[in-house]
């Protein structure tokens, strides 16, 4: 996400506005040149992030997927499956009903977090999708070193049920200098204790490579050291998280060659916010750039 922008809102403004899009966006899906889409290498797993699109209906968007040969799309909820399932498309890092900021470092969170993950899990895990999301929460004064334990407390109490069904545990690492401010799993290194805290394989990282680029550069060195923990990765241009083209300050050529060089197995996920006008073709740009 980017000025402050918050996906659960764009979310749930989704609907509106796709109803008001008319047939303008499908022209762009049903056109001879989309049929003529050449196929993808097929050695990185691609996906995109659903709230970068409002604009477009999820149906608009798996009809683009699966034109252009992508297994999924992210940050849904088990409302879309359905839909997905008619194209024969999945999730591959399912959204739940919580905030960014209010998450699993604080024990009062716990109950209600459990609770909710408890119902997600099964439902994910019933439509053979991967993993679902996780969020530390807002520091709110909180050190470091409490906010490690307590989001290890709170998510042994849900692991087991992840386990027994087979579905990751991903907490997002994002950047608390510019657009979450106070957000506690801002750095690779906290979030790599959190999953050695938890003791589990189910428990991994989702390394967006925008906020860590933000944070902390370095980035295919950092992968290089992490790469046991990193299940999910997101992109995004910088400065500004729009195209990851010849307009930002990162190579992801580089970056995917390095994720195939240490046999990385999970989804590269585009979750940038298109600057240009027909934001399908700057997907489908941006993906072939990852298409090593």
């Amino acid at each position: 996400m980017t000025n402050r922008m918050n996906r659960r809102n764009l979310l749930v403004g989704t609907a509106a506005v796709a109803a008001t899009a008319g047939l303008s966006h499908s022209i762009v899906l049903n056109s001879a040149k989309a049929e003529e889409m050449p196929k993808l290498k097929g050695n990185i797993k691609h996906a995109f992030s659903r709230w970068c699109y409002g604009k477009y209906s999820l149906d608009e968007l798996c009809q683009f997927c699966v034109k252009l040969g992508i297994p999924g799309i992210d940050l849904l909820t088990p409302d879309d499956f359905p839909t997905l399932e008619k194209y024969g498309l999945m999730c591959p890092m399912v959204s739940a009903p919580t905030s960014i900021g209010s998450g699993w470092n604080r024990l009062e969170n716990h109950d209600r977090l459990v609770d909710i993950f408890e119902k997600l899990i099964p439902q994910v895990a019933a439509a053979k999708f991967p993993n679902v999301i996780v969020m530390s929460g807002n520091r709110e004064g909180l050190d470091d070193e409490s906010g490690v334990t307590n989001c290890v407390t709170g998510l042994k109490r849900i692991l087991p049920t992840a386990e027994k069904y087979g579905v990751n545990l991903v907490m997002e690492l994002l950047n608390s200098k510019r657009d979450h401010r106070d957000y506690q799993c801002d750095h690779t290194a906290w979030g790599v204790r959190v999953c050695k805290g938890t003791g589990s394989s189910r428990m991994k990282l989702l390394y967006d490579i925008y906020h860590m680029q933000i944070m902390e550069g370095d980035v295919i060195a950092t992968l290089r050291e992490n790469i046991e923990y990193i299940g999910h990765v997101h992109t995004g241009g910088c400065p500004g998280r729009a195209e990851i083209d010849e307009t930002q300050e990162l190579y992801y050529p580089a970056i995917m060659r390095a994720l195939l060089d240490l046999k990385y197995e999970g989804y590269v996920a585009q979750e940038f916010i298109p600057k240009a006008e027909d934001a399908l073709a700057s997907l489908e740009k941006c993906i072939r750039i990852c298409d090593i």
